[in-house]
């Protein structure tokens, strides 16, 4: 038995999600097909470093799964590529330890929300970013996402249905980042709450629109209360970029 591990990117725009779900398309459903026909008939689980959500898209999502074929790595990424869907990609596979895990083995990830700040927004880029009518106060939005750096109980940036206790989370870096008529917010951290990178993007974007001060920031993450913070901004704007892994 192998341990592969696999680092892919996905276009979420056609999915209802990362997760296997009924009567859904997910990502990791597609995936699990495609292993079935290599594996002729025999169910593969798959194991992700975590979920996404619908219409969220992954440019670095990592993946393991086992197998008893001995099928080369150039032949698994030649294989998979062939059968999947095409708007899923793996972009690399290797032989893993056997222990390796995909989801309990993260010591980081990054994450990237786009906003298109265009007059009017390409048809070919809505999918793929959230479209923002005024123009943002950028300096405004770097100044307020320097309180949210740091450890804290981030329960203020935390969807209420969540079943998680424990609230704490570093995050290491969060820029934001200018692309021409493309704004871009960029944050790492140890881990990430549901909902909490689009909860932080939609209240740094209320900040730059004026709708709250920048010192404002420094309360809400105080507060460790749901009803502090912004709206939740739009999926289709969020991209898993990265994951990092202890060696």
């Amino acid at each position: 038995m192998k341990r592969m591990k696999a680092t892919i990117a996905y276009d979420g725009s056609g999915f209802a999600g990362y997760q296997v779900q009924p009567d859904s398309r997910t990502v990791q459903q597609e995936l699990m097909n495609v292993l079935r026909t290599i594996h002729k008939g025999q169910t593969i689980q798959v194991v992700a470093s975590g979920r996404t959500d619908a219409r969220v898209h992954a440019t670095g999502q990592v993946i393991h799964f086992d197998t008893t074929l001995a099928i080369p790595v150039a032949g698994w990424l030649k294989a998979l590529n062939v059968l999947l869907p095409e708007d899923i990609r793996i972009l690399a596979i290797e032989e893993a330890d056997p222990a390796f895990h995909a989801r309990y083995h993260t010591s980081g990830k990054t994450y990237r929300y786009k906003w298109d700040r265009s007059q009017i927004i390409s048809p070919f880029t809505r999918n793929y970013m959230v479209h923002t009518k005024q123009r943002p106060n950028v300096e405004a939005m770097r100044q307020a996402a320097e309180a949210v750096i740091g450890t804290h109980d981030f329960s203020s940036f935390c969807a209420a249905n969540t079943g998680v206790v424990d609230k704490v989370r570093t995050v290491r870096r969060l820029e934001i980042e200018e692309h021409g008529e493309e704004l871009h917010m960029v944050i790492e951290g140890s881990g990430f709450l549901y909902n909490m990178v689009r909860i932080i993007a939609g209240t740094l974007m209320e900040v730059g629109l004026g709708r709250r001060t920048v010192d404002e920031m420094a309360r809400i993450v105080a507060a460790a209360d749901r009803s502090a913070a912004g709206k939740t901004a739009a999926a289709h704007g969020l991209y898993l970029e990265n994951v990092a892994y202890t060696d």
